[in-house]
């Protein structure tokens, strides 16, 4: 009871006068909660509406009263942080221990600067064993540190020095982790900028995951695996190692299965991502589908995570030819609400997605509408800002004008094709993407005739075939892989003949 009678006196005596959290349970009978009810209706108001709707009339008095009343609500909610609820099992898998240990420092300093040793002392190596369960290298030290001090100043040598070795050894792994983040962060920097950082960059990155693997060995931390593993995963994605990206996904996740990786820190719902984009470029789609089918439920459906493994759940399907699940896809995410907070980029993802699904999906439908959304029409030859998919938006255009039987349009889609390849398509990474439009080039030369096109290409398509997928480093998106793609088309082309 000694305990619980120091922590009521520390409490009562230093609360604060006024409740520093908003009661979110009652009904809105106060200011502050009115204005988190105006928040939370999704309406954007302006301070002058705002005032007028809290305060009856927007006057200037009200005005500044509305600003303070933001700034104690603002202030109250960030309180709140402290007891959000981390236990949902579709989050990131760490942050439930990771927040417990930064409940149990900040209480355990708390307590240590009230002048309560004892249960500062307990709650301190509550939080230092669960740093060391959850491999937190950082709350290790710090828990550790401050036990230090609080044995030095009760005057106790052998738990002070017990500690203190503790302590060493944690800082000695915590150089080494600080070490492996500092290669992982700048090479994920330099891998995410322009493709010059990357042609840069990729020759390197061999030699800094041997770096890594020493640090690793050293080590032997969750940590310095990640950062090496994620690393060696960016890399093969970007070279297109499909293969080998397989191979590292799947034996991560028999590690895990086996208990040789931290529970408290792997993150399943990365690896499973990242096996499905492994089994779509490396071409193996219903092996990746039939992941994408189970590994969804480890993400909320309110995450912009679940958008994008959606998206990839989509090309799946669509590189195996399940178009009409490909509907069913875009059907459940279009009727997702979260979806109005996606950025106007992601968005446009699916409008892209959408217009290829539309082709493929009724192809023989008679006055069929436009496969193209219409922001898709309207783009240049080449826009930055869709970098990796100006040739699937070019050709998007191209199969519009395709369905509508508009050939004087298309072929001014093929011109732009072509300038795009003489100025972008470069380098055996666009191999692909080259052949591809020398087929589609090849409709114009014969007149848009599917049996005199599919004749000539037949050499093209060979050598497309044979043509292994690129890497993500400088690679354009083949939402729908080329071969398939040249086959829709001449199918349309058969199913609507050119009018003479």
């Amino acid at each position: 009871m000694n305990d619980i009678l120091t922590l009521a006196q520390i409490v009562t005596s230093r609360r604060q006068t006024a409740l520093p959290i908003i009661d979110l349970d009652q009904a809105p009978d106060s200011r502050e909660s009115q204005l988190v009810g105006l928040l939370l209706t999704g309406t954007a108001l302006t301070p002058l509406q705002t005032a007028k709707a809290l305060y009856g009339q927007a006057t200037s008095a009200n005005l500044v009263a509305l600003k303070r009343l933001k700034s104690r609500v603002q202030a109250k909610l960030l309180n709140h942080l402290y007891f959000l609820d981390h236990s949902d099992p579709l989050s990131l898998v760490s942050r439930r221990y990771q927040m417990a240990c930064l409940d149990l420092l900040h209480k355990g300093i708390a307590l240590y600067t009230e002048g309560d040793y004892v249960l500062s002392q307990r709650l301190l190596r509550r939080c230092l064993t669960e740093a060391q369960a959850g491999e937190f290298t950082a709350y290790a030290v710090q828990s550790a540190r401050q036990l230090c001090t609080i044995y030095a100043h009760l005057n106790k040598p052998a738990a002070y020095q017990q500690m203190d070795r503790l302590l060493q050894q944690q800082l000695a792994v915590q150089q080494l982790e600080d070490e492996a983040e500092r290669l992982y962060t700048s090479s994920s920097l330099a891998l995410a900028g322009t493709v010059k950082a990357r042609r840069t960059l990729l020759p390197q990155i061999p030699e800094i995951l041997k770096q890594l693997e020493v640090l690793h060995r050293r080590a032997n931390s969750y940590n310095t695996f990640s950062f090496q593993y994620r690393l060696r995963i960016a890399h093969e994605e970007l070279l297109g190692n499909f293969t080998e990206l397989m191979r590292l996904t799947g034996a991560a996740a028999r590690q895990m299965s086996q208990g040789k990786l931290n529970a408290r820190r792997f993150d399943l719902r990365y690896n499973t991502f990242m096996s499905i984009v492994a089994y779509l470029r490396g071409r193996q789609p219903e092996k990746g589908l039939r992941l994408a089918q189970t590994g969804i439920q480890h993400f909320a459906c309110t995450s912009s995570n679940w958008f994008l493994f959606q998206e990839y759940h989509l090309l799946l399907a669509l590189h195996g030819k399940k178009y009409s699940y490909a509907q069913q896809l875009l059907l459940l995410v279009a009727q997702n609400p979260a979806g109005a907070k996606l950025r106007p980029a992601a968005l446009e993802h699916w409008d892209l997605y959408r217009g290829y699904v539309d082709f493929v999906a009724l192809p023989t439908a008679p006055g069929a509408p436009p496969s193209a959304a219409r922001w898709a029409l309207l783009l240049p030859e080449h826009s930055r800002d869709k970098s990796g998919q100006n040739v699937a938006i070019l050709v998007l255009q191209l199969l519009h004008h395709l369905r509508q039987q508009n050939f004087d349009e298309a072929l001014v889609r093929l011109e732009r094709l072509r300038k795009y390849q003489q100025r972008h398509l470069l380098g055996d990474q666009a191999k692909r993407s080259r052949l591809f439009l020398r087929l589609l080039r090849g409709l114009a030369d014969t007149g848009f005739d599917p049996a005199k096109a599919r004749k000539r290409g037949q050499p093209t398509l060979e050598m497309l075939t044979s043509t292994p997928l690129p890497g993500n480093a400088f690679a354009e998106v083949e939402i729908i892989p080329y071969e398939h793609l040249w086959e829709l088309v001449l199918l349309q082309l058969q199913l609507r003949p050119v009018k003479g």
